[in-house]
């Protein structure tokens, strides 16, 4: 399966495109910034208008400017003076950047649309599960119809090897949720259950493996470092959505990097 095949491109049509969506991330960072928060608790995403979380004023057009409005108030409300949280403009970044990495990676490709809608439903899921720890059925059945249709449009080789990857995926969360007895949730089974689809094999193996191992590092720091208790539950959900983005873009390579030093 070669996800890495981009054509060729002309470098100043690259760096306007780049640029470009860049800013589009900017833009749709913000808006997937309010559906991670507001579709978890069964808001509408576009009622009531966006307000200051402490003092409920409403926000004008000059305070909803992705990354530069936090800036300029210096993370700040500007009617109570209270500290905004710095995850709105840290997700608007981050998927500015993510988009121009996928189409860095991939050019003018199917496997560039893929990409960003991968980056997108990461973004959204990662803010709802960090917060709340819920990856919400209606975020997953809104993206899967999108991914369903565009990889039995332009699979990664074969379509069975999708469908392997999605039940391989499932099947392996689902059977850890048995065994840890609820150890792990639902949203998680579900949620690499369509990135397996997404993936296939054998690039779900290096996107599950990822997952572990990030979740493992970062966990034990927080506990290290007493930012949560022992027994406390992490949210998985945002390690198996970096695993699978890492291995969307790089998991030919390191599958065949590891059949190169087993050889």
């Amino acid at each position: 399966m070669s996800n890495n095949t981009k054509p060729k491109a002309n470098p100043p049509m690259t760096l306007f495109l780049a640029i470009y969506l860049f800013f589009l991330g900017l833009i749709v960072g913000s808006f997937f910034n309010v559906v991670g928060l507001r579709i978890p608790i069964k808001l509408s995403v576009v009622s009531p208008p966006s307000q200051c979380p402490k003092c409920g004023m409403r926000l004008k057009p000059r305070d909803m400017m992705p990354v530069a409005s936090y800036l300029l108030s210096r993370g700040r409300c500007r009617q109570c003076g209270k500290r905004i949280s710095p995850v709105y403009p840290l997700g608007e970044s981050i998927t500015g950047i993510l988009f121009v990495w996928i189409y860095l990676t991939f050019g003018n490709s199917w496997n560039t649309v893929i990409g960003l809608l991968l980056v997108s439903m990461s973004v959204i899921l990662t803010v709802s599960d960090l917060k709340y720890m819920l990856l919400p059925n209606r975020i997953l059945l809104f993206f899967a119809p999108l991914f369903i249709m565009l990889r039995c449009l332009f699979p990664a080789g074969s379509i069975w090897l999708h469908l392997g990857g999605a039940f391989a995926g499932g099947g392996v969360l689902l059977a850890v949720v048995i065994l840890t007895r609820g150890g792990m949730g639902l949203g998680d089974v579900k949620l690499l259950f369509l990135l397996g689809w997404i993936l296939g094999l054998p690039n779900l193996i290096p996107a599950f493996i990822l997952a572990c191992f990030f979740g493992s590092l970062i966990g034990g720091l927080l506990m290290l470092f007493k930012v949560v208790k022992r027994k406390q539950p992490i949210p998985f959900g945002p390690f198996l959505l970096l695993g699978a983005l890492l291995s969307f873009a790089y998991g030919d390579a390191m599958i065949d990097l590891y059949r190169s030093i087993l050889m």
